[in-house]
């Protein structure tokens, strides 16, 4: 029986565009009236109204593309510098240097495999808790997969210690403030209260991870064939520079100087995020910086580093335009001003007889909102105002509210809609429909787990 096959990416968000421009046609427009306070435009739910849709056709379909790249500009380009950076990075052969050692070192020591994937997981799930680490985990792909290569996993897992891990922090944060704060600040609640419950929720959902992701590395590292991209991985193994690790004699001088810059470079990103509200733009202009400095002191000429660069950045065009397209179907739906109606179409779904179910219903609300709209803050001043008093109505305390509202970011990993997981999976030349399957037990235990987790605020009415 011949194998099923998958469209790529491409098609399948292609399809994605067009079912969104169909559903414009069906779907009437809405809106709510906003009203800015303290410099956030927040929505009255009380003003809810029906107003003249805007239906897609096939030009706006078409032109959907060339909007989503327009307005994802600057996470296009910088992941292109980004790209280009670290191709200055890898040229000096440091990180290939490092792989080689931790690669020595967890064939060596039974300790170093067994942390590999509980630290470092930890730490980008603490990054995503904290200071809202979402899109400055796509450079990471690109020493992750290497190194998960050279370790005996596959890119799957490669992807999924940096990207996995810091979304599961995103979703269970404690301290983001781009959900956790602003929902709070919007609902009137004390900005970060609730930090107990919050860091309970946030181990137990890396905990999840961490040993979903230590198992299926055991099962990929004693049968390499089970992994769903093993012939994807053998195509990226030949271009690989991993000789014999008897034969590697250690980090040189001038690779230690270069991995010294390399992590100064990331620990200066955590502060300006942390302490200076840094963003893109600030984050594009470090790596850019780091890039030259690492040329410098990796003794590249300028030729090599001027050619690197430009390797690194043309490599990612392909990622470039999956998240333009990515990003063009929420161009659709808001140009057509059906966002608001859906909206408003699920708010009945949340009465119920029990603040559980209730709780409950608010997630998977907001798990469908998550499809159209990614950004953390932007999902909270457009359904915050709205569930806040709605949570009122039904029993459910707003702090609960919030914690729904947080974890609609579970399925952020998997969907196709999102411009940092279809990114990462073209950086990582992984198809979507390939990861998707992968993702599935996975995105089952989260959707488990967040039903479980919404049932003590309830119970003890945590305020």
């Amino acid at each position: 029986m011949k194998k099923l096959k998958l469209p790529n990416t491409f098609v399948l968000l292609f399809s994605l565009l067009a079912l969104i421009a169909l559903a414009t046609w069906l779907v009437p427009g809405g809106k709510y009236d906003t009203h800015v306070v303290n410099g956030k435009t927040l929505i009255d739910p009380a003003t809810f109204h029906y107003i003249t849709s805007n239906p897609q056709g096939f030009v706006a379909l078409m032109m959907a593309p060339i909007k989503g790249f327009v307005e994802a500009a600057l996470i296009i380009g910088f992941v292109l510098i980004v790209g280009g950076a670290f191709a200055v990075l890898q040229k000096t052969e440091a990180i290939d240097s490092m792989i080689k050692s931790v690669a020595k070192a967890h064939t060596n020591s039974a300790f170093i495999r067994a942390m590999i994937i509980p630290v470092f997981v930890t730490m980008f799930s603490l990054g995503g808790a904290t200071f809202g680490m979402s899109e400055e985990a796509i450079p990471f792909i690109l020493i992750f997969i290497p190194l998960a290569l050279a370790l005996g996993y596959d890119s799957i897992v490669g992807v999924s210690i940096p990207f996995i891990g810091s979304q599961v922090g995103f979703a269970a944060a404690f301290l983001n403030p781009f959900n956790v704060g602003i929902a709070q600040g919007i609902a009137g609640v004390p900005v970060f209260s609730g930090l107990q419950y919050r860091v309970i929720v946030w181990v137990i959902a890396t905990t999840l991870t961490i040993g979903f992701l230590m198992w299926y590395a055991a099962k990929i590292k004693q049968s390499p064939e089970k992994s769903p991209t093993f012939e994807l991985d053998q195509e990226k193994r030949k271009s690989l520079k991993h000789d014999e690790f008897t034969h590697f004699t250690g980090v040189t001088v001038t690779h230690k100087l270069v991995l010294l810059l390399f992590a100064a470079s990331l620990g200066v990103m955590v502060l300006g995020v942390v302490k200076y509200e840094w963003f893109i733009n600030e984050i594009a202009a470090l790596f850019l910086v780091m890039a030259i400095i690492v040329g410098v002191v990796g003794k590249l000429s300028s030729d090599e580093f001027i050619e690197a660069f430009l390797q690194g950045a043309k490599d990612l065009v392909t990622t470039a335009l999956v998240i333009a397209l990515a990003r063009g179907t929420m161009i659709l739906a808001r140009d057509a001003h059906i966002i608001d109606t859906m909206l408003h179409g699920l708010m009945p779904f949340v009465q119920s007889a029990s603040p559980v179910f209730a709780a409950q219903k608010m997630f998977l609300i907001q798990t469908v909102i998550n499809f159209f709209i990614h950004s953390g803050s932007g999902q909270a001043a457009l359904t915050m105002p709205i569930m806040a008093p709605l949570a009122d109505l039904v029993g459910v305390t707003r702090q609960t509210a919030i914690l729904a509202f947080q974890f609609g970011e579970f399925t952020t990993p998997m969907i196709p809609t999102s411009g940092i997981t279809v990114g990462v999976l073209a950086l990582a030349r992984i198809p979507w429909a390939t990861w998707a399957k992968w993702m599935i037990p996975l995105q089952l235990m989260y959707l488990a787990l967040a039903l479980l987790l919404l049932i003590p605020p309830c119970l003890m009415y945590w305020q």
